[in-house]
C-alpha cells in the first residue's frame, strides 16, 4: 500500500485530501508544519509527498529540496501545492525538483490523477523470471529436446540414440473464468412532483443528501464544499464548475459571515443570491462547510428551504 505524506498548516486541505485518497490503498499521514513533515519524512519514509508551498516555519520548496537531497529518499516524488501558480512558483519548484504544482483550490479527481502518475513513474520494475533449469537424465548429463543429444557430465556429447528424452509438458486446457454477474443499476432519484412536500431524509452520507436536492424539480446541481473552497461532494446533471463553485460561494460566504458580525447579526445561516438566470441558495453547514444549490426555477425555492431544514444534520455529520 503506497503512503502519501500531506503537509499543509490547514486542516480543512488535510482533511480533504484524506477523504479523497479513502479506498484507494494509500495510507495518509499528515503534517501541519515544516519541522513536523521532516520529522515525518524520517520516519515514515512515504511513497510521495504531498506539500503546500507557504507554511508557517519552513516553506514547501525547503521541504522538498530536502527529500531530494536526502540519502535514501532522494527518489520520493514531492507535489507542491500553492494558490498562486506563476512563472516564479514553478522556476522554484524546478530548482529544488519538485515532481509537480498543483493549483490551489483543486478537485478530488485532479489529485488523484497526479498521485497515480508519480506512484506509478517510481513504481519498481518487475522481475524477471527464473530460468527453467536443463533437464538432466541418471547419468548426470543435459539433455536437448531439440537436437537429441547428450552432454555428459565430463562435458562431452553423444548422440541421443539409446537416451530417452524428457517429453515437452503437454499443455493443459484451463477452462475459463465464469463472467461476472451483471450489477444492477443503481435506481435513479425520482423527481418530486410539484407542490408535493419533502419527506424528512433518514440519515445519510453527503452524495445522498445532494441527489435528493438534485432531483427536485427546477434544481439544477447541489455542491458541498469546506470553508476554504476545496470540493468535497456534487451532485446534478449541469454542473459548470464544481472545483470554481466550491471556491466562489467560500469567498461569499466568508465576506456574508464578516458582514454579520459587523451587524451584529450572529454567524451567517444562509443568503440566497438572484440573477438573470436562475438563483444560488447558499446555506451553512456548520463552522467548516457549505452548500450551494443552484435553481433553474424560483418556485423550487420553498422545497429547497424545507429540505434544507432537514439535511444539514446528516451533512454536518458527513463532514
Amino acid at each position: 500500500m503506497a503512503k502519501v505524506l500531506v503537509v499543509d498548516d490547514s486542516l480543512s486541505v488535510r482533511k480533504v485530501v484524506e477523504r479523497a485518497l479513502l479506498g484507494r490503498q494509500m495510507e495518509v499521514v499528515c503534517a501541519a508544519t515544516g519541522s513536523e513533515a521532516l520529522e515525518r519524512i524520517e520516519r515514515d519514509e512515504p511513497d510521495v509527498v504531498v506539500c503546500d508551498v507557504v507554511m508557517p516555519d519552513k516553506d514547501g520548496y525547503e521541504i522538498c529540496d530536502f527529500v531530494k537531497r536526502h540519502p535514501r529518499l532522494g527518489r520520493t516524488p514531492v507535489l507542491l501545492m500553492s494558490g498562486m501558480v506563476n512563472d516564479e512558483v514553478r522556476e522554484r519548484a524546478a530548482r529544488v525538483q519538485s515532481a509537480d504544482v498543483l493549483s490551489k483550490p483543486f478537485a478530488a479527481d485532479e489529485l488523484l490523477r497526479r498521485l497515480d502518475a508519480l506512484l506509478t513513474a517510481v513504481a519498481p520494475p518487475a522481475p524477471a523470471p527464473a530460468p527453467v533449469p536443463a533437464a538432466r537424465n541418471r547419468r548426470g548429463g543435459v539433455l536437448d529436446g531439440e537436437s537429441g543429444s547428450l552432454t555428459t557430465g565430463n562435458g562431452h556429447s553423444e548422440a541421443g540414440h539409446g537416451f530417452p528424452l524428457v517429453p515437452p509438458p503437454v499443455p493443459v486446457a484451463v477452462p475459463a473464468a465464469p463472467a461476472p454477474a451483471p450489477v444492477p443499476p443503481a435506481p435513479k432519484p425520482i423527481a418530486q412532483r410539484p407542490g408535493a412536500a419533502s419527506a424528512a431524509p433518514a440519515a445519510m452520507g453527503s452524495t445522498a443528501v445532494l441527489k435528493q436536492f438534485a432531483a427536485i424539480e427546477g434544481v439544477s446541481w447541489a455542491v458541498l464544499a469546506d470553508r476554504e473552497g476545496f470540493l468535497l461532494d456534487a451532485s446534478g446533471d449541469d454542473v459548470v464548475d464544481a472545483a470554481v463553485t466550491s471556491a466562489l460561494s467560500a469567498c461569499l460566504t466568508e465576506s456574508s459571515e464578516g458582514l454579520g458580525r459587523e451587524l451584529g447579526r450572529g454567524p451567517l445561516h444562509g443568503m440566497i443570491l438572484e440573477y438573470a438566470q436562475g438563483m444560488v441558495v447558499l446555506y451553512a453547514v456548520g463552522a467548516s462547510a457549505m452548500l450551494a444549490i443552484a435553481l433553474s426555477e424560483p418556485s423550487a425555492l420553498g422545497k429547497i428551504r424545507y429540505f434544507a431544514k432537514k439535511s444539514i444534520s446528516d451533512l454536518l455529520q458527513a463532514v
